[in-house]
């Protein structure tokens, strides 16, 4: 009877650890299941960090932004319509200062997209068309940061100097995560992405599709559909000039007479 006492209280003292177990490993324990995946997250979080080359303690910028018409880069495309790209100064605000300063003063207007390459990016904002022109103002310090190549992603591009970036740009088609922290992100775009899907592709294009108008949208500049027509030639008159007349002879001065 003693051995049969002692059976039963090894028996239930076992089921009593294996139901502390069971509860445990479902978050009924000390700590509960949300505050394991939060450690988890964290945990997680910081490693990518490293991978990335970025400090743990430091606070990543947001993946997207309010969206504010001081900061939107409109671009009005010969390939279908408007693009809006929203421009985040908060993670490259050089870059976007020097976009506004050449927008706004007409830069990027007629420009060519003159490499434009299937599954990876289409390039613009060089004013000799050929990828080795820019603007007449000093190139930019590099500001690379954690925000990814995705669709959509503009980054600027550059030379092989990590600070020769001046006045081109590429907008990208498809997710390049090479690209990342080697070019500067800048903006992404938030509408009108069709009408960079359709920006005539080549390197450099037959037939290059061209930004007729790039503005801020807080300028309030209405879209342009296509470029402005150049004045005709004056018209040649039908009607024959009338012959020129002949100058008057000059006389001759007369000597005075005898008397």
């Amino acid at each position: 009877m003693r051995f049969t006492s002692a059976l039963k209280t090894v028996a239930i003292g076992f089921a009593l650890y294996a139901s502390s177990g069971a509860a445990l490993a479902q978050g009924g324990g000390g700590r509960n299941a949300e505050e394991m995946k939060k450690e988890e997250a964290a945990a997680r979080a910081e490693q990518t960090a490293k991978q990335l080359g970025l400090d743990p303690a430091s606070k990543l910028p947001p993946a997207t932004v309010p969206v504010d018409p001081q900061n939107v880069w409109d671009l009005d495309l010969s390939s279908g319509g408007r693009v809006r790209i929203q421009l985040r100064p908060d993670i490259a605000p050089e870059h976007v200062e020097r976009i506004k300063q050449l927008t706004r003063q007409g830069f990027y207007n007629g420009l060519k997209f003159h490499r434009v390459i299937p599954g990876f990016m289409a390039q613009g904002g060089d004013p000799k068309g050929d990828g080795t022109g820019g603007s007449t103002l000093p190139d930019l310090k590099a500001e690379f940061n954690p925000m990814p190549h995705l669709r959509g992603t503009v980054s600027m591009a550059r030379a092989q100097s990590e600070d020769s970036a001046n006045s081109q740009f590429f907008i990208v088609f498809l997710p390049r995560m090479q690209l990342d922290k080697k070019y500067t992100v800048f903006g992404r775009v938030i509408e009108g992405m069709q009408y960079v899907d359709a920006i005539h592709q080549g390197e450099p294009p037959a037939d290059p599709s061209i930004i007729l108008q790039a503005s801020i949208e807080s300028d309030g500049k209405p879209p342009v559909t296509a470029l402005p027509t150049p004045p005709a030639p004056p018209v040649p008159s039908i009607v024959a000039p009338l012959p020129a007349k002949k100058p008057a002879s000059a006389k001759k001065p007369v000597a005075p007479r005898k008397k």
